[in-house]
């Protein structure tokens, strides 16, 4: 029953108590409340919504609502279309929140309020529009209820992104604008800088100067030829040993796999046994969400041709919001949200390979499907952002990067170091470190 938001099955008072509550504070409750809410079915909260069910709570009865209210200038959704079915596997998509809301008036985004009520010749525009109005809303209740405890860094980071988002608000970029906002959401929400020891604070940074490495000099004159690759080791071994305290040189760093150490099966059989308990049910609800959801189709729909986007760029966020779901599923228990992730990844790819050529889109496709990145990466860099960041729950952080060079820098060993699999090695690397970053990080606000 839509307007049913107290689930006693009738239209009243309580229900309008209910919607102020909504109104006011929309993120303290589920989805499947909000879509309650959505009468007209537009997939948006807005005026019409609640007049028409501030109606509906007087009369009690959509019928006799019908009768009493029927206009061309008023019209309202006939009596059946309140009573709603859902399929048990359908996937709730939250709608959006257009009302006006008063706490953008001391939000950082503030400047954001106006684009409720933009349109656009493009419904592709308007639609954004709406959406960073909703995530806009999102972010301040989250900004309201963290603002306080900001670390300094956590501060810093806060202020760098506000400046990209007023910048592309000022180009109409709005694109870019809702994923940087969503960023920001996700980063509020789920990661905490408290109690984080300076390693993994540190795992962060070690990114960035990866991505910088590939966009040196240095790295240019290695891939024209120009300079040995021995050169770049030196960079790397000196920014892992400046950021993460890592003094060994990858040169000397020994193959991964040890197959005489019994720890290593140990930590397989564990992870096959949270692998095991998650149920299908578990697994097809985590497809659906990235088949469905808004806010993820717009991150991993950010992707890039062949070679465009060297520094995984694309990558980080569809996979933050992919794991938060999964722990989400997995009940925040970390080691099953990983196994949950590593079925998901796996799974579909070998679905979409198992299709006939002739009903299978070519290159596209098949190494993004559900999944973030550009042409070349897919699965490849999704399995390294969850494999490394899982190994941090099973040995350490730091172990973890270790066991990451080890496993790159035996890669580039075996293709004599050329250009085009340092790259990679630098790439995978980048993938690793969010991934140990964001699982370790991860602490639902």
């Amino acid at each position: 029953m839509l307007g049913d938001l107290n689930g006693d099955r009738v239209w009243d008072a309580n229900d309008q108590k209910v919607l102020d509550r909504i109104i006011d504070s929309p993120w303290d409750f589920a989805d499947n409340i909000l879509m309650k809410v959505d009468v007209n079915s537009n997939q948006f909260i807005d005026t019409e919504d609640i007049a028409i069910l501030k109606k509906l709570y007087i009369i009690s009865n959509p019928y006799q609502l019908q009768d009493e209210i029927n206009s061309v200038e008023y019209a309202l959704p006939k009596a059946r279309e309140f009573y709603r079915y859902a399929a048990v596997t359908q996937y709730v998509q939250r709608p959006l929140y257009g009302l006006n809301h008063k706490i953008l008036s001391d939000s950082p985004v503030g400047f954001l309020s106006d684009i409720r009520l933009a349109t656009y010749d493009s419904y592709y525009l308007t639609q954004l529009a709406r959406e960073i109005y909703d995530e806009a809303i999102r972010f301040s209740f989250i900004y309201e209820k963290r603002h306080a405890q900001l670390s300094r860094d956590e501060a810093d980071f806060l202020r760098n992104q506000l400046v990209i988002i007023e910048a592309l608000f000022e180009k109409k970029n709005y694109y870019d604008l809702l994923l940087h906002l969503i960023l920001l959401s996700e980063a509020g929400e789920t990661l905490t800088t408290q109690n984080q020891t300076a390693f993994v604070k540190n795992i962060r940074f070690l990114t960035n100067d990866l991505r910088q490495v590939l966009s040196s000099p240095r790295y240019a004159a290695f891939q024209a030829g120009d300079l040995s690759w021995e050169y770049i080791f030196q960079d790397l071994d000196e920014i892992k040993k400046n950021r993460v305290g890592f003094d060994t040189p990858l040169d000397a760093l020994k193959p991964a796999r040890n197959l005489t150490d019994l720890r290593n099966y140990i930590d397989r059989a564990e992870w096959q046994y949270y692998k095991s308990k998650n149920i299908d049910n578990d697994f097809h609800n985590l497809v659906l969400f990235a088949q469905t959801d808004r806010r993820y189709l717009r991150a991993v729909s950010n992707t890039s041709p062949r070679h465009q986007d060297m520094s995984l760029q694309n990558h980080n966020l569809p996979m933050m919001l992919l794991f938060s779901q999964a722990m989400a599923i997995s009940h925040n228990d970390k080691k099953l949200a990983v196994g949950l992730l590593d079925e998901t990844i796996r799974i579909p790819f070998f679905w979409v390979k198992a299709l006939p050529d002739k009903i299978r889109p070519n290159s596209v496709a098949l190494e993004n499907f559900l999944l973030p990145g550009n042409m070349e990466d897919g699965s490849d860099k999704s399995r390294h952002w969850n494999v490394f960041g899982g190994l941090s729950l099973y040995r350490s952080p730091e172990e973890s990067l270790t066991l990451a060079f080890q496993r790159e820098v035996e890669d580039v060993r075996k293709a004599n170091y050329s250009p085009q699999a340092m790259t990679e090695f630098i790439r995978d690397m980048i993938a690793n470190c969010n991934g140990i970053y964001h699982i370790v990080s991860y602490n639902k606000q």
